[in-house]
């Protein structure tokens, strides 16, 4: 029983524990905005009453920046604004104290080095106005009383506006006021006056939730700023929630909030915080999309105002002919400290937003190949013959499988970085028996470090003074799953360092370049603290308050995870290093670098097989692609159906990975029957075919940031049908999938977008033209994929038990013409494990093309180089003309050229198969078809 995990316990957590791991989240353990005393004070300013002015003749410009006074007219405190034009379309906006009593946070490690800067000039003035135009052809005009700054993209709309509401707040650092003596009368001006709705709030200098006290020694510091979106019909991110992609009016609810929490069993259709915090927002119209990334690592809130509220800025919308509102979107970013600093990204399509965005955060990692393979994991793997069994039985039942995991239960006491000395006594030995068959091993590794005399790690923190300590100087002590525990300041880059070092195969003993790590826990989850995690008045290296950083607590424990996996092997060239696989729950805006996200502890429940699609789609347009959930549930038992419709799912999803809590039956793939494992294999499979498609996908966001994963109006952005559509998606451009999310259905709706799009079934070629929903029968086999015509698609067709053994193996592609006869795709090779790729350039990025009855491999990249083994195999051509007869295979750098082999089929929507080209993948070709004797 649970229970037994949690030996040594008090009692009262036992229980509490044990509720949460039974029943679904009680809202009760976490804060509403109301209960916020900051939210709450940033909520409750009224529209058109800013206090904040610009003075114009203090404005400055010097190469990319514009620099100015800000003054808040109501207590005469100064502010320095910065605005920068950045290379690529954007702005920075930045607002800080001219005098702090303090230095504020400025939020490090974040973004991938310093923003590449354009030029400014001032390009206008009026006596109330100036007007910025970059070289990149953006340009804002900032307005002086009241304050706001207009945006404008490179085709001259109005894109953002700043403050247009007036609800720009930036609470300055103060003295705390003394009361005084009773019958004395307070001043009629002076600070108290002058700011009164700040210093009378009741939580402004001190905070108290349930049995935990905040005492806030810096006192009220918030900082936020309205943005309004003109023209925008919808916005989306700011994950992780369990909700809708397109993000819903607040107005009758809580902001959408931004605070890095365990939460269990989580509620769906709801604002609440989740593990992952990146307040990056995308809006969209027909004519443009914006970006908006506010850089602020601490509790976060988001409002929404969006075109169903009749409230959204009513008095200043103007109503066009017809009657019909002019659509817009509106959004309130609301933070507790640090400084203003915000991205405006001026597209102005999403492929520009995407780029920009990626330029500021970095791209996703590119991840060894085997880690887009199918993971088998479970809390907990029971001993190391289970693992063996497990990976045997895999192959007993003929499904692929690449890594087996273990949970807390595989340590020494939930001591990380060791093994239990019975039950998996051998962990080299069980590591060879899984690489033996090209498979690997995750293990667990969380934030919490048992407090006990025996554990070198708790030794090592405690005397080197690398623990986060109290307000009052001592060791913070938290609960966690080992019981007394206490969290390493990851701040200090001392402590990231020693961390890193943990991970060499001299100090981790057992663990081998094939042993790979999941990060978990790391919110960071405390038990028995506020909102089941840290005090916010801990501090943290260079003496900053644990409030200021919370949201990238678990992103600087990932680094160094990520460092020290990279260096584990001592390799004296950085390019043989192996490519680390890190899993995290936590996350921040560029923890993409790093690691993978999964979407939590989510349940055996319908539901939350459906809304893992969007939150995953909202990562990714965060710039999070690589996401998943767990396959089946993490709670709770699911049934035959939803287990196959899941694994259906999950395989069309970044990461694929089954995973169940302790205290759920054995769900391994063959456990719910003959046809639930048939299902179960035939989906699987389908993943490792199209697993050099899912590899060239992740190569291409590595390169451009471009998601994995799409909604459909990325693709679309002119079709405002796609903009709500959150139960279908696209991986890269081309692939179309609809997963079955809903019980005991014979058809599902799939929604066609593209007018002059044709897309057709992966299964059967069959052929749709249509702009619009179609109802698709489906049979508890089917789930409905549709390839883009005009597209070609790598595939691998031989499965194997892991996806190391088929690294060698011939491709077929996967050609779907358009009516014009054309088709174009890409495939990228390198030796799926090392930095060869990067360093020594051995890569091949290929170009494929059909034209002219001619399918081309070309190089990209002249200067790479690849010795690859794999060959083609087959061609596929789909809506080929019916009249080809031969085929012939051209060697380019030789001329060498091969008669080929092929079959029409007319009934199958014209298929052409040209079999056995024989051509290598690391030499350029084409293969030239003719409708006559002739070639």
């Amino acid at each position: 029983m649970l229970w037994n995990h949690f030996w040594g316990f008090p009692h009262f957590l036992l229980c509490l524990l044990a509720f949460y791991h039974v029943n679904a989240v009680d809202r009760n353990n976490f804060k509403s905005c109301e209960q916020s005393s900051f939210c709450r004070r940033c909520r409750r300013m009224k529209p058109g009453e800013s206090s904040y002015e610009l003075q114009l003749d203090t404005v400055v410009v010097k190469d990319a920046s514009l620099s100015a006074e800000l003054i808040n007219k109501d207590n005469n405190v100064r502010f320095n604004l910065v605005l920068t034009a950045l290379k690529d379309s954007s702005f920075r906006l930045q607002i800080d104290e001219v005098l702090p009593l303090k230095p504020r946070y400025r939020v490090e490690h974040v973004l991938e080095g310093t923003p590449a800067e354009g030029k400014l000039e001032i390009t206008g003035r009026t006596s109330s106005s100036v007007k910025a135009t970059a070289s990149s052809g953006v340009s804002a005009v900032l307005n002086a009383a009241p304050f706001s700054v207009h945006f404008y993209n490179s085709n001259n709309e109005l894109a953002v506006i700043a403050n247009q509401r007036g609800l720009f707040r930036f609470e300055h650092q103060r003295t705390k006021p003394v009361p005084k003596p009773e019958g004395e009368e307070e001043d009629a001006g002076g600070e108290q006056s002058a700011d009164a709705a700040v210093t009378e709030d009741p939580g402004a200098w001190e905070e108290n939730y349930k049995s935990h006290h905040d005492s806030k020694p810096l006192g009220p510091t918030a900082v936020a700023l309205d943005f309004t979106f003109p023209g925008a019909e919808q916005i989306y991110g700011v994950p992780e929630h369990a909700d809708s992609l397109a993000l819903k009016s607040t107005k009758k609810t809580d902001p959408y909030r931004l605070y890095n929490l365990d939460v269990f069993e989580y509620e769906l259709e709801n604002p609440m915080s989740l593990y992952a915090a990146i307040p990056f927002v995308i809006a969209q119209s027909v004519s443009k999309t914006v970006g908006l990334f506010w850089l602020n690592t601490a509790e976060t809130w988001v409002d929404v105002a969006g075109n169903s509220d009749d409230n959204v800025v009513s008095s200043i919308v103007n109503y066009v002919s017809g009657g019909t509102k002019v659509a817009q979107v509106e959004t309130h970013f609301m933070s507790e400290s640090g400084i203003l600093d915000v991205f405006v990204l001026l597209g102005p399509k999403p492929h520009d937003v995407f780029k920009q965005y990626a330029d500021l955060v970095g791209t996703t990692f590119l991840p060894p190949y085997f880690s887009l393979a199918y993971h088998q994991c479970r809390w907990n793997y029971n001993d190391q013959d289970d693992v063996y069994a497990v990976s045997e039985n895999f192959d007993h039942y003929d499904i692929p499988m690449d890594v087996m995991w273990l949970d807390i239960e595989h340590t020494d006491g939930k001591k990380y970085f060791t093994w239990d000395p019975v039950k998996f006594s051998k962990p080299l030995e069980m590591v060879k028996n899984l690489t033996d068959k090209g498979r690997k091993l995750v293990t667990i590794v969380d934030v919490h470090v048992k407090r006990d005399g025996g554990y070198f790690v708790h030794n090592d923190c405690e005397n080197n003074g690398y623990y986060m300590k109290n307000k009052d100087g001592n060791v913070y002590e938290g609960w966690c799953w080992p019981g007394s525990s206490s969290y390493p300041d990851v701040l200090n880059p001392e402590v990231r360092n020693y961390y890193a070092e943990q991970y060499k195969f001299d100090k981790y003993l057992g663990s081998t370049d094939d042993v790979h790590i999941w990060n978990d826990m790391n919110e960071p989850s405390v038990f028995n603290g506020p909102e089941v995690t840290m005090p916010k008045d801990l501090m943290h290296y260079g003496g900053w308050e644990h409030r200021d950083i919370h949201n990238i607590y678990g992103m600087l424990f990932v680094m160094s995870t990520y460092q020290g996996m990279l260096n584990r092997g001592g390799e004296a060239d950085k390019a043989l290093a192996k490519r680390p696989f890190i899993l995290s729950r936590s996350g921040f805006a560029g923890i993409q670098r790093y690691a993978a996200l999964w979407t939590g502890d989510n349940a055996a429940e319908w539901g939350h097989l459906a809304i893992s699609l969007p939150m995953c789609l909202s990562l990714a347009i965060s710039g999070v692609s690589f996401c998943g959930a767990d396959v089946g549930g993490f709670f709770k038992n699911p049934d035959h159906e939803l287990f196959i419709r899941w694994y259906q799912a999950g395989a069309f999803l970044p990461f694929f990975r089954g995973h169940a809590h302790i205290d759920t039956k054995r769900r391994e793939p063959w456990l719910y029957g003959p046809e639930a494992t048939m299902l179960i294999r035939d989906a699987i499979r389908k993943r490792y075919m199209m697993l050099p498609f899912w590899y060239t996908q992740f190569y291409i966001n590595n390169q451009t940031g471009l998601p994995v994963i799409r909604p459909l109006w990325v693709e679309f952005p002119a079709e405002r049908n796609t903009y709500t559509i959150d139960n279908e998606f696209l991986i890269g451009d081309s692939i179309l999938v609809r997963p079955v999310t809903e019980p005991g259905v014979t058809e599902v709706k799939v929604y066609f977008p593209g007018q002059s799009e044709v897309w057709y079934d992966m299964d059967n070629y069959q052929p749709f033209q249509v702009n619009g929903y179609v109802n698709m029968p489906v049979d508890i086999r089917k789930t409905p994929v549709f390839v883009r015509a005009g597209s070609i698609i790598p595939l691998k067709l031989r499965v194997r038990r892991s996806s190391k053994l088929m690294h060698d193996d011939p491709f077929t592609f996967l050609v779907v013409l358009k009516e014009n006869g054309t088709a174009n795709g890409n495939l990228y090779l390198d030796d799926g494990s090392t930095f060869q790729f990067l360093y020594n350039k051995k890569s091949l990025f290929l170009s494929l093309a059909f034209k002219n009855l001619e399918l081309s491999s070309t190089f990209i990249q002249k200067d790479h180089h690849y010795d690859t083994k794999s060959k083609v195999e087959r061609v596929v051509i789909v809506n080929a003309p019916p009249a080809i007869t031969r085929a012939r295979a051209v060697r380019l750098k030789s001329g060498e050229t091969t008669e080929l082999e092929t079959t029409y089929d007319s009934n199958n929507s014209g298929v052409l198969t040209i079999r056995k080209p024989d051509l290598s993948m690391a030499e350029e070709w084409k293969i030239t078809l003719s409708m006559s004797e002739e070639l």
